[in-house]
């Protein structure tokens, strides 16, 4: 099948925006969320109201662009391996929906922070409890369900290079190869998650420079 190259190149335009925004998304949450204990949590929350709003509507953004990213590969592979492109972009439209749910528990939190600093940061309180959920239950929970849907996608749409030779094969088996290793990590964190700050994160390493 002859490929239009300007398809090509929006693809690869696209994942570079999703890469890039995955990034500025994750930074402003990180600098927003702080470390430390729950409470600590709430605080910097309060401290840094503009940096999470602005990383949820990135992260919102995000979502729709991961539903392009998804139609373009469609639309590379859909006439020659059209069950495997559908299932590749269900996978890719689901990544996108949790992604853009998970942001109401983050969002969630910029009201919580308030009303905790507000009544005094009392210890003990449902605010942590509350706190808990929005962020490591449904803010990064969702975050790594995204992670697994669109790693499961991308396998899928590499092993289609690799059969099609779109792109060198080398690159292709690159590609495999460190969405693997990138899954395992997602699957480790999702099953503990105080393995996200473990060297089990360095088994997303080899995606970067792919």
């Amino acid at each position: 099948m002859n490929i239009e190259m300007n398809t090509i190149r929006l693809l690869g335009a696209v994942q570079l925006i999703v890469i890039v925004g995955s990034v500025i998304t994750d930074r402003l949450l990180a600098s927003a969320i702080g470390s430390g204990s729950i409470s600590e949590v709430l605080v910097n929350i309060s401290e840094n109201l503009a940096q999470l709003r602005i990383s949820n509507l990135v992260a919102w953004g995000g979502s729709i662009v991961i539903i392009v990213w998804g139609v373009l590969y469609y639309l590379v592979f859909d006439n020659e391996f059209k069950i495997i492109s559908l299932v590749a972009l269900g996978l890719f439209v689901a990544a996108a929906v949790i992604s853009a749910v998970s942001k109401i528990g983050a969002n969630g939190l910029i009201a919580l922070s308030q009303k905790f600093v507000e009544a005094g940061e009392p210890e003990s309180s449902y605010f942590q409890t509350m706190g808990d959920f929005l962020y490591y239950g449904v803010d990064r929970q969702g975050y790594h369900l995204q992670m697994l849907f669109t790693t499961i996608g991308l396998i899928l749409w590499n092993y289609l290079f690799y059969v099609t030779r779109y792109i060198p094969r080398w690159l292709s088996v690159w590609g495999l190869v460190a969405i693997i290793m990138f899954l395992i990590a997602v699957l480790l964190v999702l099953y503990r998650r105080d393995f996200r700050d473990s060297p089990v994160m360095l088994l997303t390493l080899a995606y970067a420079p792919y």
